[in-house]
């Protein structure tokens, strides 16, 4: 399958430009309409459309991919992770250059390289009489270049960290619907869709005119939830034409309060400072007078829970058709260590996730893991420190 990002001013001209390079067979993916940034790209600029294309290339498959004999295919469910690959970069919805408007279109080329040398390394070995067994069940109804793709594929999710459980799943549901003669190209586009549809809808902030809404940061410590407040308090200035106020509820840091203050400064926003419950609904008729009041808490140990009970209680001050609750993860942090996380947090309230420090690792797989796990949807993923960038909506066709 060949993927490629095209531009236009239209769809329709992005469309055409398409199917100008890939040919009348190219099936449209994904669109989006893309606002041009900067003070001088949002004065002189004009939008303009970005339209992910794709078209079946058999021919380069039978080329590329050599066959093997049924008898030697591998087991597909459960396997070891085995060694783990070169890093693995995020693509955000907002790629900056070349490479990334082409990375889904790099990536397959990638695992077709990957997939050529899985079956050289599978020619060099000899399965065992149990694995044969086994392999003679799977081969009664999938090719031999079905079952190693799939292979391959699972393999790939692992070195991602995705886990096993949820790796299984998808090849197994994949597996279930593929017909004997089905081309190692549509069982690729079968499993990015169905990651895409497993991820599901991103969710985002947004502003409505004459409703105060509040916006809580929870999360543990030094995950970067102040960094991330100012980031959007200053998109939803910019983006929205919201009126914003900061409030920092994190008192337990000296340093936090000074930093969103500096942040509130600049952007020449109000910043509210609260020690308690109490103190917030002695703000609310004069913050009532905003479209969002962004509230950074005080990062806490989730094992702690008369510290958990206490954001509890400053979250619950706020009526749950007035709020939404944002938890803020790091991508860094161990999966074990996400789950208690997660499932601490989800005793206080309903959340929608945010994920910080994209750059600072090679693997992605939590993503996918912490969606799985909890339900809650994806908003938004940061990718630096810098303020007002490295922050973008979470693009679940990117992140497959």
């Amino acid at each position: 399958m060949n993927i490629k990002t095209f531009k236009g001013k239209t769809e329709d001209e992005a469309m055409e430009l398409a199917k100008k390079e890939l040919g009348e067979h190219v099936v449209k993916m994904a669109s989006r309409k893309v606002e041009p940034k900067g003070f001088f790209g949002k004065l002189f600029g004009q939008p303009v459309w970005e339209v992910t294309a794709a078209v079946d290339e058999p021919d380069v498959y039978e080329r590329t991919i050599p066959r093997k004999p049924v008898q030697q295919t591998p087991e597909v469910r459960y396997m070891p992770s085995g060694n783990r690959p070169k890093e693995q970069e995020l693509l955000f919805e907002e790629s900056k250059d070349e490479k990334g408007a082409n990375a889904i279109e790099q990536k397959l080329d990638n695992l077709k390289k990957l997939f050529e040398e899985q079956i050289r390394e599978q020619s060099q070995g000899k399965a065992s009489e149990e694995i044969k067994e086994k392999q003679e069940d799977s081969a009664k109804e999938l090719p031999d270049k079905n079952i190693a793709f799939l292979r391959l594929i699972f393999r790939q999710l692992l070195d991602n960290e995705v886990e096993e459980q949820y790796a299984n799943q998808i090849i197994t549901e994949i597996e279930s619907s593929l017909k004997k003669e089905t081309d190692v190209s549509k069982i690729l586009a079968n499993i990015y869709q169905k990651i895409v549809l497993k991820l599901g809808q991103t969710k985002t902030l947004e502003v409505v005119n004459g409703k105060t809404k509040y916006i809580f940061f929870i999360g543990p410590t030094g995950v970067g939830q102040t960094t991330t407040s100012a980031k959007l308090a200053y998109s939803l200035m910019e983006q929205k034409k919201a009126k914003v106020a900061l409030l920092a509820a994190d008192t337990y840091r000296i340093a936090a309060v000074d930093q969103l203050r500096t942040y509130a400064e600049i952007m020449n926003i109000p910043l509210y400072v609260i020690y308690s419950e109490t103190e917030l609904e002695e703000y609310k008729e004069e913050l009532n007078k905003y479209d969002v009041v962004l509230v950074d808490t005080a990062g806490r140990s989730h094992r702690n829970k008369e510290q958990r009970d206490d954001i509890e209680r400053l979250i619950h001050a706020v009526a749950a058709t007035a709020r939404e609750t944002y938890l803020v993860l790091s991508a860094k942090t161990k999966y074990r260590d996400l789950v208690k996380i997660t499932e601490a947090y989800s005793e206080i309230a309903e959340y929608r996730l945010i994920f910080t420090k994209l750059d600072e690792t090679g693997t992605i797989g939590n993503i996918f893991n912490i969606k799985m796990l909890t339900g809650a949807p994806l908003s938004y993923a940061t990718n630096g420190q810098n303020v007002p960038d490295d922050i973008s909506r979470m693009d679940p066709q990117n992140i497959a």
